[in-house]
């Protein structure tokens, strides 16, 4: 599990984002791959202590490919520039499942992630009516001192302009009511992933957001 391979690799593929360079270099891609994949592997065993409903996921369907689809970007770029991997109760396909997300790019860029990703409208709503009802509840939970501190508030980038319609326009959590994704996120810099306790680290930080996709996984339960 070298991270420094695998940033270094990342790095010279952004500045050589073709595919001539791509193919000259597939072996350090290939090395990069083994050694991203060993460590979600690695760390999908320490997370199963966690959450059980991580059990039986293969992790090497768990990492995402490096190749971009551009049918329909304006961003010809082949490839991508960063590693990552999601790991929730279906997989990294389980859109509709609450899970963890690692999030590899070099330049201070990675980040560890939590919660509900785009969930389908019917998932959706049932979240919103546990904010409605339960509020409190989600309030006490992000309010954790070590929630509070490793991730802060929700990502707010995808949010209603005004809080959806069946809701009152005062509702104390409306700010919450008005989230397309439930999504809270650590920031990780370079030295974070080349430290020797990475592993044991990224699960600590995954641990403390347990409680908020417990909450999440009731709500479209």
């Amino acid at each position: 599990m070298n991270f420094t391979v695998i940033l270094k690799f990342l790095k010279d593929l952004a500045r050589n984002n073709n595919r001539e360079w791509f193919e000259k270099n597939k072996s350090r891609y290939l090395e990069s791959k083994v050694h991203f994949e060993e460590f979600v592997a690695n760390l999908l065993h320490d997370m199963i202590t966690v959450d059980e409903s991580l059990s039986g996921l293969d992790p090497k369907k768990l990492t995402f490919r490096i190749y971009r689809d551009v049918r329909f970007s304006k961003d010809k770029r082949p490839y991508k520039t960063n590693m990552g991997a999601s790991l929730s109760s279906s997989g990294k396909k389980g859109m509709g499942k609450p899970g963890y997300y690692l999030h590899i790019e070099p330049s201070n860029k990675s980040f560890i992630a939590a919660g509900l990703y785009m969930p389908m409208p019917e998932e959706l709503s049932k979240v919103r009516q546990e904010i409605d009802y339960n509020g409190d509840r989600l309030k006490k939970i992000l309010n954790d001192k070590k929630l509070k501190t490793l991730f802060g508030d929700f990502w707010k980038a995808d949010a209603l302009k005004n809080i959806p319609k069946g809701y009152d326009k005062e509702h104390p959590y409306g700010e919450w009511l008005k989230l397309k994704s439930f999504i809270i996120t650590h920031d990780l810099k370079d030295a974070d992933l080349t430290d020797k306790n990475f592993l044991k680290n990224s699960i600590k930080i995954m641990k403390v957001s347990k409680p908020l996709n417990d909450f999440l996984t009731e709500s479209i339960s």
